[in-house]
């Protein structure tokens, strides 16, 4: 505690650091100085600030001195009468007791550790008044209604301080610049969105210090808790949680926000900022929680909080990418920009999880929508691009992410994007350029260090090649690096022209289907392993044949869906997409979220843009399942009978053990959309009107599921696939790529080279052999080969 001495020659400094013309009293101007600057937290608007100055020349008159104003003494009667802690004023404006020279009279900025502020509290009564029903966006105090909330958070403010000086004295706060990558949209503020800053902090939790800054914040948090009533209570630790999220301390935030969720569970802020607590933690599902307890508070607050809407649905839509599940965020995307046409931000985020599912034009659509909001929103102007790209538009995909990079030159998604456009176009130069570029930003990109190997070996730079791909494979090790070095050695060798434009220097032509022939029951006609190499594509994208059937089967069982019907009247069990992602992520829970959005990306491309025909954004969830079973994994006997169970499952045919003819030609028929789409669209088109009312049994139904011209005939092949696509050849070389057999070793009898699954399903033959036509064998492991080896030589 200071003495009297020390405490009126603390009030001295003070009063002569604002006396700027030292005419010795403090005028109106220089007392508003003073009162911004030991309450650095409050943006004090002008009507607040004559409010308070008018009530300080009432009340101490007698000290007032003509147009010189506050005298000295009326400072120091300021501060006896308990408006303020002088010793935290003096701290704060970073004075020292001992140093004499008072010659410089500008005042010193406030430090981050704010004050106790001088003011009497019955001249904050009017302004406090004001704040209370003030907006918590907008409020000039973050919503601090009660005085002794000021006073923790000053004393929060200076604990920060003392720990980032030791971390920062010891070199263990670290910072990241985060201005490289995309913004992700987060709305951290209740009120207008508000992009995240671009430091992100990194404290050291582990350390002593750290130990006991956690323990002194407790202390805080027991003085909030032991308020007089149990509002000044939420108000305190609500203020302690901001400051902590302020400055990057979000594991202690949310302990204060989880305890304003006790004291006032119905009150949308805790929960609101909780749920940004948890998401920035990682905490996805925690994150979602909270906001749908925002969500339901505000929706049952009226009016009070309607303004808050687009900002819950904003952040919960994010934290559902988080956990993968974007058709569900896209829901909550919309529900935002509905409610505040003009949220920005809400349709840039919803123009990125459409592209992210594969809706490309939709995405295009919204994202157009941001941009023309706000010109210079880079991240909607890269995402914009990726989809024009994705949709075949690249030059005007190349003028839209070179825009992205002139708003933002560091733009590392922009950036690594157009490298790869480039790629795609085969201007190595100048993809090779933007990954330069993404290095600079991001050295340790091996990526991008790998994609610029690439594209110098494209352009036909081959000792930077190498220099790029060894400094690589510093980077990583990993086994993707090696496959593309194998294949970059391929592209070296290739002549940059059209296959076949001058005969003999190809290393490969095309051949007509007609011309290759097959040897044995046993080998795979080129067409038919050409379609189920793509549903293959599919099983290993979205890790379906890692989803047993008989998951599908207890699901049905498990979980009835309400009838509902559709336009034309035909009773269905209906589900919406983002409902139906659940199904998915309960099917697909062994997958991390990265992955499990890149599988529902490709079901959605791939079957629900076929089963939702008329864009209704509703589905049969029974043809679903029936559509699904032939792919999942387990036995082919079983995928059949749960398809045809799936099927039974359907309002139409419930509870009977015969299927209606006309479901099971309209399922095959469907089946061969999806999966055969060459032959299968013109067949769909001839189902409408189809009026037979005979029945199937199963058997029945198996005959039209294995029907090798009408139904799904090639299940065996994509049996054969699952089970032999990883089997190796030994060094054997696929003739045209050069790569490694792997799977299927096809080897034409006469000319004797070979060719992997890929080639040979796309008809390349060397260009070195010339025949009319060609003869090949499967073999599907090496033993396969040797036996046949036996066999000839006998």
């Amino acid at each position: 505690m200071a003495t009297r001495g020390n405490r009126s020659e603390k009030v001295r400094r003070i009063f002569n650091q604002f006396d700027a013309n030292q005419d010795g009293g403090l005028n109106r101007e220089e007392m508003a100085s003073l009162v911004g600057a030991v309450n650095p937290r409050v943006k004090f608007s002008d009507e607040q600030i004559n409010a308070i100055l008018d009530e300080v020349f009432r009340t101490y008159a007698e000290f007032i001195d003509g147009e010189r104003g506050l005298t000295y003494d009326g400072l120091l009667r300021t501060y006896d009468d308990g408006a303020g802690d002088v010793d935290r004023d003096f701290d704060a404006l970073a004075l020292d007791i001992n140093n004499a020279d008072e010659a410089s009279k500008t005042p010193v900025p406030a430090s981050e550790a704010s004050s106790s502020s001088i003011v009497d509290e019955r001249m904050a009564v009017e302004s406090q008044k004001k704040q209370r029903t003030a907006a918590w966006a907008v409020s000039p105090n973050h919503g601090i209604v009660f005085d002794d909330t000021w006073k923790i958070v000053d004393d929060l403010e200076i604990l920060i301080k003392r720990l980032k000086l030791k971390q920062a004295k010891d070199g263990k706060v670290k910072g990241e610049n985060f201005d490289a990558y995309s913004d992700a949209g987060w709305s951290r503020e209740l009120g207008p969105s508000t992009e995240i800053s671009d430091k992100r902090v990194v404290w050291d939790e582990s350390g002593h210090d750290y130990a006991v800054f956690a323990k002194e914040v407790a202390g805080l948090r027991s003085r909030a808790d032991s308020a007089r009533s149990r509002e000044e209570a939420f108000d305190g630790q609500m203020a302690i949680g901001r400051v902590l999220y302020e400055h990057q301390l979000f594991k202690e935030a949310l302990i204060s926000f989880k305890r304003a969720c006790e004291l006032q569970p119905i009150d949308v802020r805790p929960h609101f900022r909780a749920g940004n607590c948890y998401y920035v933690l990682g905490r996805y599902k925690e994150a979602k929680e909270e906001f749908l307890l925002a969500l339901e508070s505000a929706e049952a607050g009226g009016n009070q909080w309607a303004y808050l809407l687009p900002q819950i649905y904003v952040n919960l839509g994010i934290s559902l990418e988080g956990e993968g599940m974007v058709l569900s965020a896209c829901e909550y995307y919309r529900e935002a920009a509905i409610l505040c046409p003009t949220h920005f931000r809400a349709l840039k985020l919803l123009g990125s999880a459409l592209f992210g599912v594969g809706e490309y034009r939709a995405a295009v659509k919204a994202l157009e929508e941001a941009i023309f909001m706000k010109p210079d929103y880079a991240d909607a102007h890269c995402d914009l691009a990726s989809a024009l790209h994705a949709m075949g538009e690249d030059e005007r995909a190349i003028e839209v992410f070179q825009k992205a990079i002139d708003l933002k030159p560091g733009h590392i998604d922009a950036l690594y994007n157009l490298g790869g456009l480039y790629m795609d176009l085969g201007r190595f130069q100048r993809a090779s350029e933007m990954y330069t570029r993404v290095l600079a930003v991001w050295p340790n990109h091996w990526r991008a260090q790998l994609n610029k190997a690439v594209s110098l070996l494209g352009a036909g730079e081959n000792e930077e090649a190498k220099r790029a791909l060894k400094e690589a494979l510093k980077m990583t090790n990993r086994v993707e690096l090696h496959d593309a070095i194998s294949h970059l050695k391929q592209l070296q060798k290739k002549k940059n022209k059209p296959n076949g434009a001058i005969p003999g220097e190809s290393p490969f032509v095309i051949v007509e289907p007609t011309k290759f022939k097959t040897v044995g029951e046993k080998t795979t006609v080129r067409q038919e392993l050409a379609t189920t190499l793509q549903i293959r594509a599919l099983q290993k994208v979205a890790r379906l044949n890692r989803c047993n059937v008989e998951l599908l089967k207890k699901e049905m069982s498990e979980h009835d869906v309400p009838v509902s019907y559709s336009g034309s009247g035909v009773p269905e069990k209906s589900i919406r997409k983002p409902n139906l992602e659940e199904i998915l992520r309960k099917l697909l829970i062994f997958l991390k979220p990265d992955t499990f959005q890149g599988a529902v990306k490709a079901i959605n491309e791939r079957i629900l843009s076929v089963l939702d025909e008329n864009g209704s954004g509703r589905l049969d969830l029974g043809m679903f399942y029936a559509i699904l079973a032939p792919i999942c994994g387990g036995p082919p006997e079983r995928r059949k009978r749960i398809a045809f169970d799936a099927l039974l499952w359907r309002p139409m045919n419930e509870g009977g053990a015969n299927l209606k003819k006309v479901d099971a030609v309209r399922y095959i028929k469907l089946l061969r959309a999806i999966y055969v789409p060459s032959h299968g669209s013109s067949e769909l088109m001839e189902l409408h009107g189809d009026l037979d009312t005979s029945m199937v049994s199963f058997s029945e139904f198996v005959v039209m599921f294995d029907d090798p011209d009408w139904g799904f005939g090639i299940m065996p092949i994509l049996v054969k696939l699952e089970t032999g696509d990883r089997n190796r050849h030994g060094k054997t070389m696929c003739s045209v790529c050069r790569y490694p057999i792997i799977g299927s070793r096809f080897k034409e009898i006469k000319s004797h080279f070979n060719l992997c699954n890929q080639c040979y399903s796309e008809g390349k033959v060397p260009s070195t052999f010339k025949q009319e036509e060609y003869r090949f064998k499967e073999y599907g492991n090496e033993s396969e080969t040797m036996k046949d080896k036996c066999t000839c030589f006998k």
